[in-house]
């Protein structure tokens, strides 16, 4: 499956034990050239929780588990409405890391998804800014990451978490962004005790952006959900957009709405974009 080309292994582990796969096992499925390939890896299993339908957790390329996939939530509900067959209601409510997602399938394939309120407290990110020089730019707090390639320089991000934690900049062309250059040592800079993903924003209007996304653990996608909320968020309280905006990123069109920090409270971010079946089998591990 794949959401704004973010594409997906989505495996019924419902009907089927899974839980021995291993991380090389994971890695293996999602390569490109000797298995499936996909960006990541989602799983499908019963819910722990009485608040929610079902759970499902979420495989990078590397074989790594993540907490969190934008694009992965909206797919998931396709797949558990339709060909897995395993539930009719809509909306849903799904269990991922650290929180429960509701999901609302629309009649036009497009698929909504409440995505929780961003977090900033550091700690929860989580993020170290010990020793980074910092701006103040409307609401945003912007850190200078000091970076090495492709020449020594600092790199002016917003930080938050979507449930998976972002680094977000401003660029004025997404095509020449240094996507590939700096997006590995960012995604690893010390900063972050559990990797980034790094976002690069380009501002088309107060309503319209243009993204391109490193994902930890994956590389560059097509299309990143999270990165899409988490870019939309800072572009807001950078004082440069203004809730809803349309994101275009090199897979897909996704809408992003936010509604700010209300009373000293964090709104949930509410996104709606494609989830679309590339084609269903069945492999062997």
């Amino acid at each position: 499956m794949h959401g704004a080309g973010n594409d997906f292994i989505v495996l019924n582990g419902i009907d089927q034990d899974l839980s021995g796969i291993t991380k090389d096992q994971w890695q293996a499925l999602a390569h490109r050239q000797f298995g499936v390939g996909a960006d990541q890896i989602l799983l499908v299993e019963k819910a722990t929780r009485p608040d929610a339908d079902f759970r499902y957790r979420i495989f990078n390329s590397d074989g790594g588990e993540v907490e969190q996939c934008g694009n992965g939530s909206r797919c998931f509900v396709r797949f558990v409405q339709g060909q897995g067959g395993l539930s009719n209601k809509n909306p849903l409510r799904v269990e991922v890391a650290h929180t429960v997602l509701t999901l609302k399938s629309h009649p036009d394939g497009q698929v909504e998804v409440d995505m929780g309120a961003p977090i900033f407290e550091h700690s929860h990110i989580p993020f170290n800014a010990t020793g980074l020089a910092s701006v103040q730019e409307f609401q945003e707090t912007l850190y200078a990451l000091p970076l090495n390639y492709p020449a020594t320089h600092d790199s002016l991000v917003g930080v938050l978490s979507m449930g998976n934690p972002h680094a977000v900049q401003v660029v004025g062309d997404i095509d020449s962004a240094p996507v590939l250059e700096e997006g590995p040592e960012i995604e690893k800079f010390a900063a972050f005790p559990k990797k980034v993903n790094v976002g690069y924003l380009q501002a088309i209007n107060r309503n319209e952006i243009k993204l391109r996304v490193f994902e930890r653990g994956a590389g560059e996608t097509l299309a990143c959900g999270t990165g899409a909320c988490a870019a939309v968020v800072s572009g807001i309280r950078r004082g440069l957009l203004d809730s809803p905006v349309k994101v275009h990123t090199r897979g897909g069109d996704l809408q992003i709405a936010w509604g700010g920090i209300i009373n000293g409270v964090a709104q949930p971010v509410i996104m709606t974009g494609p989830a679309v079946t590339v084609f269903e089998g069945e492999t062997t591990i």
